[in-house]
């Protein structure tokens, strides 16, 4: 199991050494959502802080795009290189033109799914992204409760990867925990998004551990 913790919980009046310590703690990824206050009522962070972050850590980035208007915020965090840029599809009337985009630069592309999305909007785009990211709370805002219909769409879209032979990842996010990790891992989710969980704790490590189902 992979684990991305979201900097959206961190304290961004440290974030240096937030980033510094999630990076030791043993995180695989940073998560960083962006949002612009239309496609979600909330307004988060932009390009600036975003290359801040990368010139500090040690892991790659996984940037969430929760904006409308996807194609110009991706190009806004492309020549940042992170490793996954994902958007909604929700949000996007050409996805696959904004995949190809995505990859074009280097960058694994990937699309999120809000929690009333089906699996089945996937059926002819899957074989074409790195990532689909399920998201198990309404995105706009950190500190959420798990939705446990994730765990049915989950096993839905694993089903879908392996029917079409497709190289994706399955990544979760909202609400994930070390208590509720082994059922998302059973169900068959790769890389887990904690945000509220980890940076609550008393030690990044041992919730980075909890989630990674290393007791």
């Amino acid at each position: 199991m992979y684990v991305a913790p979201s900097i959206l919980s961190a304290d961004f009046g440290n974030l240096q050494a937030e980033i510094n310590a999630i990076c030791e703690a043993g995180c695989d990824l940073i998560h960083i959502d962006v949002m612009d206050g239309h496609f979600v009522p909330n307004l988060t962070i932009g390009p600036l802080v975003v290359n801040a972050v990368a010139k500090v850590a040690t892991k790659p980035l996984d940037i969430h795009l929760m904006v409308e208007n996807n194609t110009f915020f991706a190009d806004l965090f492309l020549p940042l290189k992170p490793k996954f840029l994902t958007f909604h599809i929700e949000e996007e009337k050409h996805p696959l033109r904004l995949i190809d985009h995505i990859r074009k630069h280097d960058v694994s592309p990937g699309i999120v799914l809000n929690p009333h999305t089906p699996v089945s909007s996937l059926e002819h785009i899957i074989d074409e992204v790195d990532m689909v990211l399920l998201m198990s709370v309404n995105p706009g805002f950190g500190g959420q409760s798990f939705m446990p219909l994730v765990y049915d769409k989950i096993r839905a879209l694993r089903e879908l990867i392996d029917r079409k032979n497709a190289k994706c990842l399955i990544e979760v996010d909202g609400g994930v925990n070390g208590l509720n990790a082994p059922e998302l891992d059973e169900a068959g989710a790769d890389i887990l998004v904690a945000g509220n969980y980890i940076f609550s704790s008393n030690s990044y490590a041992e919730a980075i551990r909890a989630i990674k189902l290393e007791f």
